[in-house]
């Protein structure tokens, strides 16, 4: 067999569709990619799969592109899990981690949900794509987009960080700012479809960014020697991230590769700026309302209704996880000191992170030894140009030098 993708089935009733045929979702709500894990096993296992090449592409047997279907790759690297101990002992953890997502093609994350969901799209001949974004889907999709020679369409809210803006547009994708919110954007996109032609790559429109975005949790099982850590902290906008990682981890129980006891804790972190996945958790509902001004710096974070806000909230519950909202106005600060304690680019959406970390050691949820995996989602430098920073200090060169002053300077 070169794909074990057995059926697709819906989140909301579990409706078993057809996996070989185009599919978007079923009463509205997300599709689930699922396998034949026994075959899978058979055909693989873990020690066989430690052999190959390092990258996300080594786990075909627990993916849906056929094994004989180029991907439309740019070079998916495994990205690298480090620990990070002055962070961890400043926010009152001894076993902090932070995989470094940054490291993917495009800077972020999107990279593999965006890898798989083009590389499918085009498996299944499809040449025209549109995607609503807050930012950095729209680069992946851009850059994936032009990679595989389709036509890119991105709308994102007009005060997305300059960056991404400039990113689609020199991959060629039509680029388009619109005066709203990423709603706003996701309807043009919707409402676009039957006039235009093109396929919605809405964040779980369609049902294979999950699959791309699974490979956190299957890599860093790997990388832990398929011993997972007690608690995953993950910031949280429409999702994709933490539902991929806790199908994955699913999956790798399935086949038989953990060695841990427990599933790790799932934690979803918002901006207190929006945080519909917080409230909701909080009130012990299933459903989200949608956030009314939404307001955030991280910009990946400014979802203000999530069509898989069940799921989230599901995956946070089974895990016996929780979800945190933290000070928005304390989030560049985070930033900052973040990137000073561990020489990573840490964007804003993973300093809520952090923040949440803090919160949750005082409130004793965490543990101080409990092993505790935050991920970086994206490159800070993709936000340079929009957070407040310090100026840097000057140095007249007309005048004599104080060494010591520099020496003593506070930083």
């Amino acid at each position: 067999m070169n794909c074990f993708v057995s059926h697709l089935e819906s989140a909301i009733d579990g409706t078993r569709l057809a996996a070989g045929a185009i599919q978007s979702t079923h009463q509205d709500r997300p599709l689930w990619v699922r396998y034949d894990l026994s075959a899978a096993g058979r055909a693989c296992d873990a020690a066989r799969l430690s052999r190959r090449p390092p990258g996300m592409w080594r786990y075909r047997e627990l993916l849906p592109l056929p094994a004989d279907v180029e991907p439309v790759s740019l070079g998916e690297t495994m990205t690298p899990l480090l620990p990070v101990p002055r962070l961890g002992e400043s926010v009152g953890l001894r076993d902090l981690w932070i995989k470094d997502e940054s490291r993917l093609p495009t800077g972020s994350f999107k990279s593999r949900g965006m890898v798989m969901a083009v590389s499918m799209a085009v498996h299944f001949g499809l040449r025209r794509f549109a995607v609503p974004t807050a930012g950095n889907a729209g680069g992946a999709l851009a850059a994936y987009g032009a990679r595989a020679g389709a036509d890119v369409h991105v709308f994102m809210p007009d005060d997305t960080p300059v960056v991404n803006q400039i990113e689609c547009v020199q991959a060629g994708a039509k680029t388009f700012l619109v005066n709203g919110l990423i709603g706003d954007c996701g309807r043009i996109v919707r409402e676009g479809k039957s006039s235009t032609g093109w396929f919605d790559f809405s964040t779980l429109k369609e049902p294979y960014r999950i699959e791309g975005k699974k490979t956190m949790g299957l890599e860093l099982a790997d990388q832990l020697d398929w011993k997972l850590p007690d608690v995953i902290l993950y910031p949280t906008g429409g999702g994709t991230g933490l539902i991929g990682m806790w199908k994955a981890f699913g999956e790798l129980r399935e086949l038989g590769w953990l060695r841990s006891e427990t599933m790790p804790r799932m934690v979803a972190v918002q901006s207190d700026g929006c945080a519909p996945i917080v409230r909701a958790f909080d009130r012990g509902e299933r459903f989200a309302e949608p956030w009314s001004n939404a307001v955030t710096c991280a910009s990946g974070l400014r979802v203000p209704s999530a069509i898989g806000d069940f799921m989230m909230l599901d995956a946070i519950r089974e895990s016996r996880g929780c979800a945190v909202a933290v000070p928005e106005g304390r989030i560049v600060e985070a930033m900052n000191r973040s990137i000073a304690a561990t020489g990573l680019p840490i964007c804003p959406e993973s300093a809520a992170c952090v923040l949440a970390a803090e919160q949750l050691v005082k409130s004793q949820w965490l543990r101080p030894d409990d092993r505790v995996v935050l991920f970086n989602t994206a490159a800070a430098q993709k936000y340079a140009t929009e957070l407040p920073r310090s100026p840097s200090r000057r140095i007249d060169i007309r005048a004599p030098i104080d060494y010591t002053a520099i020496v003593a300077a506070n930083s």
